[in-house]
C-alpha cells in the first residue's frame, strides 16, 4: 500500500482506545467509559510486577522495566479519586502512552477495544473539572455517544502528565526571539497546550486568538474576514494548529483554509504530540508549512519565523 492510500484511510476519523474505570457509589457499581487517541498509545499490556517508589504520591503505583526502558505507572483511578469496588473482578491493564518521546504507563481497570469515530461525532466537553466528584481533577477534551446511548469521555492524558511533573515544557530559549506585529490564531483542544503556545506567540509579539477545534477556528477566521476583508493577511500572520481535535481535526481545518483564496497564503504550522511519519505527510498534503512535535522552544520559534518569512517572500514574488 502506498503513502497516498494509507493517508486516505480514516482521514475523517479518530481511533480511540476504549478503556474502563469501575467505581462504587452508594452500594452500586458504575462503569466509566473513557478513550485516548490510538496515535498516542505505544502498546497495552497486562498488569506487570511493579517496583514501588517510596515517597511518591499514592496514584504512582511504581515502575517497571519494558525491554530496557523504565516506565512509571500512574494509577488513573486513584488520580481521579475513584475507589476500586470491593470484590469486583478487574482485568487491569497498563496503557503505555508516548508524549514528546516520554513513555508513561496508565493503569486502568479494563482496556476494551479500539473504536473508530468520526470527528464530527465528537463534541467538545461542556463541563468543567469541578462539576462533580467523579470528574474532579480530570482533563476531558471531548465526548461522544456510543451504543446504548452511553457516553465515552476522551481524556487529555498529556495535560495529566504535565500536571504530575513528568513533562514540563518551557517557552524559554537561550537565543533571541524574533519579534513580529499582527495576530496569530492558535487551535488546540487542550487548554494546557493552548496556554504554552499562547505564551510563546506572545513572546514573539503577536496578538493571540484562540480556538478549541477546527470548527471554532473557521468561525474565528470568518469573524476576522468580516472585519478585515481582503486585507486579512495584513493582520493575521500565522496559524498554529493541533492535529487531533473534536468537531474538526487540524488536517481538515487546514484544507478549508488553503481552499479559500483570501486565506490560503497564511502559513499554517501543525504543533502536535503525535510524531508518526504519516501525520507529517498528511500535514504537508493539507498544505501546512511545517509540522512540529510539542514542544521544543528553540525549534518552535525558528520554524514559526521561517514559515512567516517564506510566506512573505512568496507574496512579494507574486506582486513583482
Amino acid at each position: 500500500m502506498n503513502d497516498d492510500n494509507i493517508l486516505k484511510v480514516g482521514s475523517n476519523e479518530m481511533e480511540l482506545v476504549d478503556f474502563r474505570l469501575i467505581r462504587e457509589e452508594n452500594g452500586k457499581v458504575y462503569e466509566g467509559i473513557y478513550g485516548v487517541n490510538v496515535a498516542k498509545v505505544r502498546e497495552i499490556i497486562k498488569f506487570p510486577t511493579l517496583t514501588e517508589l517510596p515517597g511518591t504520591p499514592e496514584y504512582i503505583d511504581g515502575i517497571f522495566d519494558l525491554r530496557g526502558i523504565v516506565i512509571p505507572v500512574i494509577n488513573l483511578a486513584k488520580w481521579m479519586k475513584i475507589k476500586d469496588p470491593e470484590g469486583a473482578e478487574l482485568q487491569k491493564r497498563i496503557i503505555i502512552t508516548e508524549f514528546n518521546n516520554i513513555l508513561i504507563g496508565f493503569a486502568v481497570h479494563e482496556a476494551r477495544r479500539i473504536r473508530r469515530i468520526s470527528w464530527g461525532d465528537i463534541e467538545s466537553a461542556s463541563f468543567t473539572s469541578e462539576d462533580n466528584g467523579v470528574f474532579n481533577q480530570t482533563r476531558i477534551t471531548g465526548v461522544t455517544k456510543i451504543e446504548n446511548d452511553e457516553v465515552l469521555l476522551i481524556l487529555d492524558l498529556e495535560s495529566i502528565i504535565e500536571e504530575l511533573g513528568f513533562y514540563t515544557p518551557s517557552t524559554q530559549t537561550s537565543t533571541e526571539i524574533e519579534q513580529f506585529k499582527g495576530s496569530a490564531l492558535i487551535l488546540d483542544d487542550s487548554s494546557t497546550a493552548r496556554r504554552i503556545v499562547k505564551e510563546a506567540m506572545q513572546k514573539m509579539g503577536f496578538n493571540v486568538i484562540e480556538a478549541q477545534d477546527g470548527k471554532e477556528g473557521l468561525q474565528k477566521l470568518q469573524e476576522m474576514l468580516n472585519i478585515f476583508g481582503d486585507n486579512i493577511t495584513e493582520e493575521l500572520k500565522i496559524i498554529v494548529s493541533d492535529v487531533e481535535m473534536p468537531q474538526m481535526d487540524g488536517f481538515h481545518f487546514a484544507s478549508h483554509v488553503k481552499n479559500n483564496d483570501l486565506l490560503k497564503s497564511i502559513p499554517i504550522v501543525f504543533n502536535s504530540s503525535i510524531s508518526d511519519h504519516f501525520s507529517d505527510i498528511r500535514g504537508q498534503q493539507a498544505g501546512a508549512d511545517a509540522y512540529l512535535t510539542k514542544f521544543d522552544a528553540s525549534t518552535f520559534y525558528t520554524e514559526i519565523s521561517k514559515a512567516i518569512h517564506a510566506s512573505e517572500q512568496k507574496k512579494s514574488t507574486l506582486t513583482v
